[in-house]
């Protein structure tokens, strides 16, 4: 497996679905990839990384959860995409592995603010440029590239990854 590092881009609505849509780049590289989420996931992703003070979430306990047993998650890696959905793991730093749903693997990461990776093949098959989201760059106003966003998200569905 080729995992390329990712970073998160943006979390917007779908227009049509209503759904959120968190959209992942590369960090070396011009690819981006949007993944469909659940809303309780998308509302911690939204919140960012956990601060001190901050009440815990569901996803929040996970981590302390396992450090006690002896456990260290190093990251949340999109390791296959299977039927239009695609399949999430959280890592350990023993190199264990263990399946969840992307939605959830993806709130830990950003909410304790592990590395995210996301296959090669993957990137090869459905990313998207970033330029043809945001044609005037991710360092353009917010508000730019928001519209730019928009525009393509308005026209794109989770088929369209099939």
């Amino acid at each position: 497996m080729s995992m390329m590092t990712m970073r998160v881009l943006r979390l917007v609505v779908h227009v049509r679905t209503r759904e959120p849509v968190l959209l992942l780049g590369e960090v070396d590289g011009e690819r981006c990839l949007p993944v469909f989420l659940r809303r309780p996931q998308a509302d911690a992703i939204a919140l960012g990384a956990r601060g001190e003070d901050d009440p815990q979430l569901p996803q929040d306990v996970i981590v302390p959860l396992l450090q006690g047993l002896g456990h260290e998650i190093v990251g949340a890696e999109i390791v296959a995409l299977v039927d239009s959905k695609f399949q999430a793991d959280l890592v350990f730093a023993d190199g264990a592995r263990v399946e969840l749903r992307p939605s959830d693997a993806l709130a830990v990461a950003v909410r304790e603010g592990l590395s995210i990776g996301v296959e090669s093949a993957i990137l090869d098959d459905v990313g998207q440029p970033i330029a043809d989201l945001f044609p005037d760059g991710t360092d353009a106003p917010p508000e730019k590239q928001l519209e730019d966003f928009k525009k393509f998200i308005d026209e794109v569905s989770p088929e369209d990854f099939a």
